[in-house]
């Protein structure tokens, strides 16, 4: 019994492969149609992809054009294939803008270039490509059920925007040490990360590694400078900027799990600019 069930299997899958070859050599385009949509149906988009490549260009025009391209993209998109998903589907907005797919089809666009995005660490401009289509698909369809994913992925994208900008600040400053360019490097990454995310989960810790930077750029200067204009005093300044910074820090984040060190900072920056109000 378990032979014959067996021999049944293997008949049906080389009938299977036996049909699928003979609609690929076909010119049939309707059996390739056919036979493509029941493959899709059963999850076989590999194959169900190329017999609809081959009859695209032949039903353009016709009736059926509309769901063989939403079928011939949307087989992409289960391949994950999702730079030529991206691509198809806005072909398909673009074709068939009354479409009652017209919202789906949107969304996985967008999704796609949502899909291609990297890890925050590498070049993201992909990443702000899918912010682009996504927000597009939130504007054009604010009643649509894929609503909330869509605004979803984009916050999932924003954060990789800032985490970004957020290690490359903090990059800067653990290359530092010695090297006052780096330091400065790290406060005006800083300052632009707390400009642009000014919402952002990593204020916090922006705020306190600004504040940092700034110390150890203060603590680590010379005591002045001779400019073409005369001679500033330098780390004086510097030590009033890092308290500038210290205060800032403090007032937005007083239980900040950072505060224990940032007052041990401050006690230090008040000891260093008591000295300069003590000179004549």
């Amino acid at each position: 019994m378990r032979k014959l069930f067996y021999v049944l299997v293997l008949v049906t899958v080389f009938s299977s492969c036996s049909e699928y070859q003979k609609a690929l050599k076909s010119e049939d385009i309707a059996a390739k149609f056919k036979l493509g949509e029941e493959l899709y149906n059963e999850g076989k988009y590999s194959k169900a992809n190329r017999l609809f490549a081959q009859i695209v260009p032949s039903y353009r025009g016709k009736p059926q054009a509309e769901k063989l391209m939403y079928l011939y993209s949307n087989s992409f998109y289960k391949m994950k294939d999702y730079y030529v998903a991206g691509y198809q589907f806005e072909r398909f907005a673009t074709s068939y803008p009354k479409s009652e797919k017209l919202e789906e089809a949107s969304f996985f666009s967008a999704k796609s270039y949502y899909m291609l995005s990297p890890v925050y660490s590498k070049d993201q401009t992909e990443t702000k490509e899918a912010i682009e289509k996504l927000q597009a698909f939130i504007n054009m369809f604010p009643e649509s059920e894929h609503l909330s994913e869509a605004s979803k992925l984009v916050h999932e994208l924003d954060f990789k925007l800032e985490k970004k900008a957020f290690e490359i600040a903090k990059q800067y400053a653990a290359i530092a040490p010695g090297f006052t360019k780096d330091f400065n490097s790290a406060i005006k990454s800083f300052d632009n990360f707390l400009f642009e995310f000014p919402g952002s989960t990593l204020r916090e810790d922006a705020l306190f590694y600004r504040f940092d930077s700034a110390y150890k750029l203060a603590i680590n200067s010379r005591e002045l400078k001779r400019t073409l204009d005369g001679i500033v005093q330098l780390r004086k300044d510097r030590l009033n900027t890092a308290k500038e910074y210290y205060v800032s820090f403090k007032k937005a984040y007083a239980d900040s799990k950072h505060i224990e060190e940032a007052d041990e900072m401050a006690v230090t920056l008040d000891e260093e600019l008591k000295k300069y109000s003590t000179k004549s």
